[in-house]
């Protein structure tokens, strides 16, 4: 072989090295997505579930596994065939969005309440200062009494 051959063959087996493998040759194994779809009738993630539609739907992805289909396209076949409800997580796309937004706005609220509260209550204990009228002298000797006769 010459120089210039062997440095060819060189730069392309360097290139296909550090090229990313492509998402049609990286195979997806049932563990990474039986925790991601539902049985359709316990309503649990196909991991946990015993019934058997749940085994029915194992052997459903299974063989779209062994078809080479990729993580997305199973789990788009499946939306496709038996509806969104399938799926453990619902997308992130429309109404279906308020599922992610509406737990973060109501955290979001939660604290700023919370900061909210804790300033008030801060302010209306500083310095063990109350807002209080002291007693008249009336009221003082009758509180006085009142000590003594429980004995304080």
């Amino acid at each position: 072989m010459s120089g210039k051959l062997r440095a060819s063959a060189a730069c392309l087996l360097a290139l296909c090295a550090l090229a990313p493998a492509t998402p049609a040759l990286a195979q997806v194994s049932f563990p990474d997505i039986e925790d991601e779809v539902m049985c359709d009738t316990c309503n649990v993630p196909l991991n946990i579930a015993e019934a058997p539609r749940a085994d029915q739907l194992r052997r459903e992805i299974n063989k779209l596994i062994a078809r080479g289909e990729s993580k997305e396209q199973i789990k788009l076949t499946l939306s496709e065939r038996y509806g969104p409800a399938i799926l453990a997580l619902p997308p992130a796309s429309g109404f279906s969005l308020s599922a992610y937004l509406v737990p973060l706005a109501v955290a979001i609220g939660l604290l700023l309440l919370g900061i909210v509260l804790l300033r008030r209550w801060r302010r209306s204990g500083r310095g063990g200062q109350r807002d209080e009228a002291p007693l008249d002298d009336e009221d003082a000797s009758r509180l006085d009494d009142e000590l003594k006769r429980f004995g304080r």
